[in-house]
């Protein structure tokens, strides 16, 4: 089980957020921690502590009067650790290869992927012919209803029909390099995960994925290894002491790279 570290932009500041809460109306968002520090602070930490694969997400939509500091602040993280950071928000086909010139070694897709609520097999191939397999991260973030994991899309506002499962996983496999998944019912909470979604996640191991949500504890960090069959990375938000937590960088680094180990 390997650490993700994220960098999450809000309103052109670095922050850690309740997921469900976010809104493009007026931009907002419930913060649970905003930054005195710019992005290029936690990607010259992330570079220090060798930490490759971490992402950093643009929470404003592109129409957004913060969109272009957001980017800004992404720049930065990204100058600071050139080709460690994937970058995710606002993505589509037509900027993608813009964010690999940038330097992130992989771009994160959801909404341009999921639009009207289905998938859209066009638009992925069009990602393909952009950017390459190698350099597709999908964001699979979801949602609970009616006892089934939903994908969402539009900064988790909007429940797409697209169930979260085996078979999904597999066909979207041969689109990308890897999956992140953000269980948002728990996202920003530190509430514990989402047992459900993590097991299944365990059972399934054709390309690398990332859970985010609910980790607040280091008892939670020892169910999601066990639950993920040790092969589920895990990012940590609002628990991690980096951003107003409880949860030690240095001890969450020393428990993930037993279990690399």
């Amino acid at each position: 089980m390997k650490f993700r570290p994220c960098i999450d932009i809000h309103n052109g500041k670095v922050k850690q957020i309740v997921g469900g809460s976010l809104l493009d109306q007026g931009n907002q968002a419930i913060d649970n921690f905003v930054s005195e520090q710019d992005a290029s602070f936690y990607g010259n930490l992330y570079r220090e502590s060798n930490l490759r694969g971490g992402h950093i997400i643009i929470l404003n939509p592109a129409l957004s009067e913060f969109y272009k500091e957001d980017v800004r602040q992404a720049q930065l993280a990204l100058e600071a650790f050139p080709n460690g950071l994937q970058i995710g928000g606002g993505i589509t086909a037509d900027n993608a290869k813009s964010f690999l010139e940038k330097g992130a070694t992989h771009v994160i897709v959801t909404s341009y992927v999921f639009k009207d609520g289905e998938i859209q097999i066009e638009r992925l191939h069009k990602l393909l012919e952009a950017v390459g397999k190698e350099h597709i991260v999908l964001d699979l973030s979801c949602r609970k209803k009616d006892g089934t994991y939903f994908i969402v899309t539009d900064r988790w506002q909007k429940f797409t029909n697209v169930e979260v499962t085996y078979e999904t996983l597999d066909m979207l496999s041969d689109y990308c390099d890897e999956f992140l998944i953000h269980a948002v019912d728990v996202e920003g909470k530190a509430s514990g995960v989402e047992t459900e979604l993590v097991k299944m996640l365990g059972k399934w191991s054709k390309i690398p994925v990332t859970y985010a949500g609910g980790v607040g504890s280091y008892e939670d960090l020892e169910q999601l290894k066990k639950l993920g069959n040790g092969h589920v990375d895990v990012t940590i938000g609002s628990a991690l002491d980096l951003f107003g937590g409880k949860l030690d960088y240095q001890h969450v680094l020393a428990l993930c790279r037993e279990t690399e180990l």
